[in-house]
């Protein structure tokens, strides 16, 4: 499998994940020019993906999905709940190309398996999602304000893990955001922050060389250099060395992140 983080920030979001037969999208926040530019710097034709996954219906996350639908006829793919709350956004989707999907069943689109996981979230029903071709499993866990046991269970045994490190805590709060987004935001119901992130690592690395990338950074309470090293400073203190026991990178917000080839 091929994974590659093309946008993920507080301003957009979309991921893709391939083989030679089968290629996927999740999330398409951002313009559908922007995400068939990003698509085509990884050689990923847009008018070969099998199939749209939803997380949820916030538009940093939806954005065009619609369009992307309409213009390559592709499959999308989300809880009821998800889509009665995004159907006024996302506009007219052939009916053939909607696809419901439920907690914790898995599906397969061609050769690969999808396992959908509630996450913690305010959104109507927020998944995570498990993605496997049999071998090899890739886990993509943003937009959730806690980590509970249920969803260490869903991702254990990961080899690549999209993580949420989206705010420093002490910016969070200094910042100009006004009190109670601040308190959604910190809330379980929110965004992970970047201690609550390395502390999650700590627990759930068990193979070794397991791969992860750091990512929906939040524009204003956070930055790149500040996740990375305080997951990194938490890791170390738990006697997790970098490169042998876990291999980080950071997403960005403007551009795709480096590919990563399982």
């Amino acid at each position: 499998m091929k994974f590659c983080s093309l946008f993920s920030g507080s301003s957009g979001n979309c991921t893709y994940i391939g083989t030679d037969k089968t290629h996927l999208l999740i999330d398409a926040g951002l313009s559908g020019i922007k995400i068939q530019k990003e698509m085509k710097k990884i050689e990923a034709n847009p008018a070969l993906v099998d199939g749209i996954l939803v997380t949820h219906e916030h538009i940093d996350h939806i954005q065009s999905v619609g369009v992307l639908s309409r213009r390559f006829n592709i499959p999308v793919y989300a809880s009821e709940m998800t889509w009665q709350a995004m159907f006024c956004r996302v506009g007219k989707i052939a009916a053939e190309n909607i696809r419901v999907i439920e907690v914790d069943r898995p599906f397969s689109i061609k050769e690969l398996s999808i396992t959908p996981f509630n996450i913690s979230h305010d959104a109507v029903e927020p998944f995570g999602f498990n993605v496997t071709d049999g071998i090899k499993k890739i886990s993509l866990l943003t937009d959730t304000g806690c980590i509970n046991d249920y969803i260490k269970r869903s991702i254990s045994g990961f080899d690549l893990l999209l993580l949420e490190t989206n705010h420093d805590v002490e910016l969070l709060k200094a910042g100009s955001y006004p009190w109670p987004l601040k308190q959604r935001i910190m809330s379980e119901y929110g965004h992970l922050s970047n201690e609550n992130a390395g502390y999650f690592l700590s627990d759930v690395l068990k193979k070794g060389g397991e791969r992860v990338f750091l990512g929906h950074l939040s524009q204003e309470n956070n930055f790149p250099e500040l996740a990375y090293r305080t997951v990194v400073n938490i890791l170390q203190e738990n006697n997790i060395q970098m490169g042998i026991d876990v291999i980080l990178n950071m997403t960005h917000r403007d551009r795709c992140a480096k590919i990563e080839e399982l």
